[in-house]
C-alpha cells in the first residue's frame, strides 16, 4: 500500500484505540487523523455511555471539528473505532454520513471490551456503501468499566503489532 494514499482516521476515548492507528501508521506511512467531536463529551464513564446511548436511540449525530476536505486524495481509508452499546459511536457515524468514500478502500479496525465488534463493521458497509470495503480487524483493548483504561501497551503492543501484520498481509 503506497503510504503517501493512506489515511488513518481513528475515535478513542481511552487510547486503546489510537494506539492500533499509530501502530497502522508505523507499519504503512500515511496520514492519521484523529476524530473529533465540536462539543466535549463527558469525562465521566457512566454518562459518556448514558449520551451515547441516547444519541444511536435518538439518531443524533454530533457536530465534528474533524473536517477532511482532500479525501479523493487517498486510496486507502484506515477507520478505528471503538465498539460502544455494541455499535458504533455517534461520532464515527458522523465522520462516516459526512463525506463521500465513492470508489476508496475501505480498512476498518476496532477495539472492544472484550465483547466484540458489534455491528461496527456492518455500520461501516451500510454508511460508506459505494466504497470498497475490507475484511476488518477487532482487538481487545481496556475494560473501562472495570477501571482498565489503556491496555495495548507493553507486551500487549506487540502482541497486537503481530496481528495486525497478519491482518495487513491480507491485503
Amino acid at each position: 500500500m503506497n503510504n503517501n494514499k493512506n489515511l488513518i482516521v481513528y475515535y478513542s476515548r481511552t487510547g486503546n484505540t489510537e494506539a492500533v492507528a499509530k501502530l497502522i501508521h508505523d507499519k504503512l506511512g500515511g496520514d492519521v487523523i484523529r476524530i473529533e467531536t465540536s462539543e466535549t463529551r463527558p469525562a465521566n464513564y457512566r454518562q459518556e455511555v448514558q449520551q451515547n446511548q441516547m444519541e444511536q436511540e435518538n439518531g443524533i449525530l454530533p457536530g465534528l471539528n474533524t473536517q477532511i476536505s482532500s479525501l479523493k486524495n487517498y486510496k486507502n481509508v484506515f477507520i478505528g473505532t471503538p465498539t460502544w452499546n455494541m455499535a458504533l459511536p455517534q461520532a464515527v457515524v458522523s465522520f462516516l454520513t459526512s463525506n463521500d468514500f465513492t470508489g476508496l478502500n475501505i480498512f476498518s479496525f476496532n477495539t472492544n471490551g472484550g465483547y466484540g465488534q458489534g455491528t461496527t463493521f456492518d455500520q461501516i458497509k451500510t454508511l460508506a456503501p459505494d466504497a470498497h470495503i475490507n475484511d476488518g480487524f477487532s482487538v481487545k483493548g481496556g475494560e473501562e468499566s472495570k477501571g482498565r483504561l489503556l491496555n495495548i501497551k507493553d507486551d500487549r503492543k506487540l502482541e497486537v503489532s503481530q496481528l495486525l501484520d497478519e491482518w495487513l498481509n491480507e491485503f
